[in-house]
């Protein structure tokens, strides 16, 4: 920066205030940056959904856009977040949303959790997403050969407190009997199915916003092999 006698010269100095704001901190005055926030777009919970297919169609189809990567989003969502979309996924490190839904910075609102069971904690979480941040559209998000899932079906006892998951995800399997490869991707899709109902029943707030048409709550199927989301 060009400087002299120890002062900004002229044009430096107004390359500077054209970027700035002037703020009175304790009576000094000091320059910060003029980082706009992200404008908060509201959508409606159809379109939020199909932002999210469109995007994990680009996944599929090797077309990904990789949206709101950049430093500049970066700042932005620095300010505030205001994402369309809250995805409850399994902990699989193969179920990330933003790339398979090609999304990117401040879009979802992520929650992980091994056989994306609804506990206490991730719904009061979802809460604050569809009424602190507005969004609009809620996705339980299984996946095939799901581990969790898996051992739910299996039945056998688990180290630790790893077991927590299987209790979470019995009653939505109560009817499936036997183990096989089928019997394990009937369960995903039925404890997709459960998840999605105990959110419901379990959040008034939830259930007042769907009632006002102000959110939707969906579940879906993430395949491993193909990478394509397939709503159940």
């Amino acid at each position: 920066m060009t400087r002299i006698n120890g002062f900004l010269g002229r044009r430096q100095l107004l390359r500077i205030a054209g970027g700035t704001i002037l703020m009175s901190v304790c009576g000094a005055s000091v320059y910060q940056p003029a980082i706009a926030e992200p404008k908060l777009e509201i959508i409606s919970p159809d379109e939020a959904l199909e932002r999210l297919l469109d995007g994990n169609k680009r996944f599929t189809q090797q077309k990904s856009q990789h949206p709101h990567q950049s430093k500049t989003r970066l700042e932005e969502v620095a300010q505030a977040q205001h994402p369309f979309a809250t995805i409850l996924s399994c902990a699989d490190s193969r179920v990330s949303g933003e790339i398979l839904f090609d999304q990117g910075m401040g879009d979802l609102f992520d929650i992980r959790i091994a056989g994306n069971i609804v506990t206490p904690e991730a719904l009061g979480s979802i809460e604050y997403a569809a009424v602190e941040l507005s969004c609009t559209l809620i996705m339980v998000l299984g996946h095939e050969r799901c581990g969790a899932v898996t051992a739910a079906v299996k039945g056998e006892p688990l180290p630790g407190v790893m077991g927590t998951f299987v209790k979470g995800i019995k009653p939505a399997i109560a009817d499936i009997k036997g183990f096989s490869k089928e019997t394990v991707e009937k369960a995903v899709v039925e404890n997709v199915k459960y998840q999605v109902q105990k959110m419901k029943d379990s959040s008034q707030l939830l259930s007042q916003l769907v009632d006002a048409s102000k959110l939707k709550i969906v579940g879906g199927r993430y395949d491993l092999d193909t990478g394509k989301v397939t709503i159940v």
